[in-house]
């Protein structure tokens, strides 16, 4: 069974598309009117083998916090999508990522449940500042419904904080949405997430 999701998401402030391949090769399409935030999408993508197209316009000439969360919220609902019953996954995720002087972790939890957390420090300077980090994540783990860790551990360049978080969010995903070789049923006392 293939596992892709879509959404498109129009509101009176942004137009988003999105579509997930979850057992993709890490080809992306994105163009969100916030060049870092492509290149942000761009890496998720990439490290985490999904298949990733996202077209948004939105009204940056604002700021960028619409459109960062509603990019978020389709993205979660698309993985959402492409996930299903979660069956035979593996589910947790971990991935500890070095860039430079920044070293980032994140924990995922493909639970039913969406949360998110983020420790440590992010310093400003990034196009996608702490806050709105903080917004895409809980944007995507709500919607997506997992839950999300993330820590930056250490760094002091605030764009190398932030790649380091998004590689290791992918890297991440990419060990919890792989098939499990020896079990294919939901991994919850459960029977279902």
């Amino acid at each position: 069974m293939a596992r892709k999701g879509t959404k498109k998401r129009k509101t009176k402030e942004t137009d988003v598309a999105c579509s997930v391949d979850v057992d993709g090769t890490g080809t992306t399409k994105v163009s969100t009117g916030i060049g870092f935030l492509d290149h942000m999408l761009d890496l998720l993508g990439r490290h985490s083998l999904i298949d990733l197209t996202v077209e948004a316009k939105g009204d940056t000439e604002v700021d960028f916090h619409h459109t960062v969360e509603d990019v978020g919220i389709t993205f979660g609902i698309a993985l959402d999508k492409a996930l299903g019953e979660r069956k035979g996954i593996m589910r947790f995720g971990f991935a500890a990522v070095p860039m430079d002087e920044a070293l980032c972790e994140v924990a995922v939890d493909i639970s039913g449940r969406g949360r998110a957390e983020m420790a440590g420090t992010v310093p400003v300077g990034a196009p996608i500042d702490p806050p709105l980090l903080e917004g895409f994540l809980s944007s995507v783990a709500a919607n997506a419904k997992i839950t999300i860790h993330a820590e930056a551990r250490r760094g002091r360049d605030a764009h190398h904080v932030v790649e380091a978080i998004f590689k290791a969010l992918a890297r991440a995903l990419r060990q919890a949405v792989e098939a499990d070789p020896r079990d294919d049923t939901v991994h919850s006392t459960k029977g279902v997430i």
